[in-house]
């Protein structure tokens, strides 16, 4: 390990942070922080237990009447410093994430900047929190319209964005006045420890922000759930989780915000430009090595281009670099941890055992990290597991269809919904194909839909509510009517 990389790790906290102060779980467990690239253990993070998460919500309860009184322009201007701090410090950031994730330092450059912006996005949201003023029908009452925050949230992050989707949901929270227990993803906790520490130097108060990284992530988010204090929960990571939380929210009836997983179609019509769907699928299905829930799953091309599309794909796909993401020219790093390669590999040979063909890759690697070639399927068939299954990888599967309708029964055909994406130059049928897909993010002649100005989230099993956007902090805002009537006469 190189003396650069030794110090951002020695700079990051290793510790859970509760009520303001840095400190070691009350077990004194700790858990490991390995590297994808080379699966060697990075350093030791404390492993919070159920007692630790108690006393975090503690902290959160007590100092969430405090901080929901805070003027919103002191919401704001902290939420400003932190994104200011965060660009001021890109290259430590982009180097820590790439060690305890994997993708290449240019990937993790973008996600900074990406995380930095949701900051500054509700920093200038946080001052913009409404209301309204009218009278009834009848006269009698002035009907006085209020927002205030909805109270202490859980929120639980993946490790595929560990920067950006912590940024993601605690710009909101801070604007709208909430506080917080934020539980990073065990793979990756040394980001969010790092934006703890920003957030802290920018003036956040104690309490408002209170982390728990653990191994024992059931046992220490169930209780607070069911507990009754906690009120908002903010989740993005598998469907099959979502199901679980969702029934653990049910007995206190704890509002719910969820992105969950996604299968997302790329459809590209006989009239498309080719060379634009060809960069479009070269981001939507190898941005952050196709470990995205928005990463491209199925795509779907016409039969007239198929064959041009399918070459072309795999010679762009075969001319990437593959290696640790710390190391100059690396275009793919490696996928997390060793379920995940066998994942993506399972589901290539299910794949091609029913008929596929490989045009580039399909075979894993030997040698250490989790790498896993950039692969390219054609022929696959409808009851190919990877047709129902999020890969998480970097494996594009094609599929050739002769119309419109056909393709989007086939789209349509998933119990997900989260993004889709369509290339074409006819206009009407990009607006008409964007209503008819069921997803809640379609892009049109674009790879990348990801945007904080922008309400991102999906229907169906993807999720509930949205993340972004204008839309974002209404999450963690309650509506509270008040009714005064009017006194005396009005004339």
């Amino acid at each position: 390990m190189s003396t650069t990389e030794t110090t951002v790790l020695t700079d990051v906290p290793q510790q859970l942070f509760i009520a303001g102060k840095w400190q070691d779980a009350e077990s004194g467990r700790t858990l490991a922080v390995d590297n994808p690239a080379t699966g060697e253990v990075l350093c030791e993070v404390a492993d919070a237990s159920p007692a630790d998460g108690r006393l975090a919500l503690d902290a959160a309860v007590a100092a969430q009447p405090g901080w929901a009184a805070t003027a919103p322009r002191e919401r704001s201007e902290i939420l400003r410093r932190a994104y200011e701090i965060i660009l001021d410090r890109t290259e430590e950031l982009a180097l820590l994430m790439t060690l305890e994730m994997g993708k290449p330092l240019a990937e993790a450059r973008g996600e900074v900047r990406y995380a930095a912006e949701f900051f500054r996005w509700f920093s200038e949201e946080a001052v913009r929190i409404d209301g309204g003023l009218s009278t009834t029908p009848d006269g009698a009452n002035r009907i006085l319209v209020m927002r205030q925050p909805v109270g202490p949230c859980m929120l639980i992050t993946p490790w595929n964005f560990p920067l950006a989707m912590g940024t993601r949901k605690i710009g909101p929270a801070v604007a709208a006045g909430c506080t917080m227990v934020l539980k990073p993803a065990p793979q990756t906790p040394l980001s969010s420890l790092a934006l703890t520490g920003i957030l802290t130097e920018a003036g956040l108060p104690p309490g408002v922000l209170n982390v728990v990284p653990t191994s024992d992530a059931a046992g220490v988010v169930e209780p607070l759930l069911r507990g009754g204090q906690i009120r908002k929960l903010s989740f993005t990571g598998s469907t099959q989780v979502g199901r679980i939380l969702l029934a653990q929210c049910a007995d206190t009836v704890v509002r719910t915000s969820m992105e969950l997983g996604g299968n997302a179609p790329f459809i590209v019509f006989d009239d498309a430009d080719l060379d634009a769907a060809l960069d479009g699928a070269m981001v939507a299905k190898m941005r952050n090595m196709g470990e995205a829930c928005t990463a491209a799953n199925r795509m779907f091309v016409h039969r007239s281009v198929a064959g041009e599309f399918a070459g072309r794909l795999a010679e762009r796909m075969g001319a990437l670099s593959v290696g640790p993401g710390t190391e100059p020219g690396t275009d793919v790093g490696p996928l997390i941890d060793a379920t995940g390669r066998g994942k993506a590999d399972a589901l290539v040979h299910d794949a091609v055992g029913r008929g596929a063909k490989v045009l580039i890759g399909g075979e894993t690697p030997e040698g250490p990290g989790h790498f896993y070639p950039p692969t390219v399927l054609t022929d696959v068939r409808a009851d190919s597991e990877l047709m129902r299954t999020e890969i998480f990888g970097p494996v594009a599967a094609i599929i050739p269809f002769d119309d419109e309708d056909e393709v989007l029964a086939a789209a349509n055909d998933t119990e997900w919904g989260l993004v889709g994406y369509l290339f074409t130059r006819d206009l009407d049928r990009a607006l008409r194909v964007g209503e008819r897909l069921e997803t809640g993010m379609v892009g049109v002649n674009t790879g990348l839909v990801s945007n904080p100005a922008a309400p991102f989230g999906g229907v169906k099993q993807s999720g509930l509510g949205r993340e972004g956007g204008r839309v974002g902090i209404e999450e963690f805002l309650e509506y509270k009517y008040l009714a005064i009537p009017y006194g005396g006469s009005r004339g």
